[in-house]
């Protein structure tokens, strides 16, 4: 609830919210990620920047790439 992380396990998060995590995470910064799951964000949304861990949450997805 926190941080904005999401987990199929709730055991992995610090604070679990019980909502369903709806739609696109566009406009998602880098701030609004906590920094252990950071690394996490394999995908980037190439129009806005926001951050997912995978490509389907985002609009216009690009490959982070490290």
């Amino acid at each position: 609830m926190n941080c904005g992380a999401t987990s199929e396990d709730s055991n992995r998060l610090c604070n679990p919210g019980t909502e369903e995590l709806e739609g696109k995470l566009c406009a998602t910064s880098t701030d609004q990620v906590c920094g252990e799951h950071l690394p996490e964000m394999k995908y980037t949304c190439a129009t806005c920047g926001g951050l997912a861990p995978d490509a389907g949450h985002l609009c216009d997805p690009k490959k982070v790439i490290k």
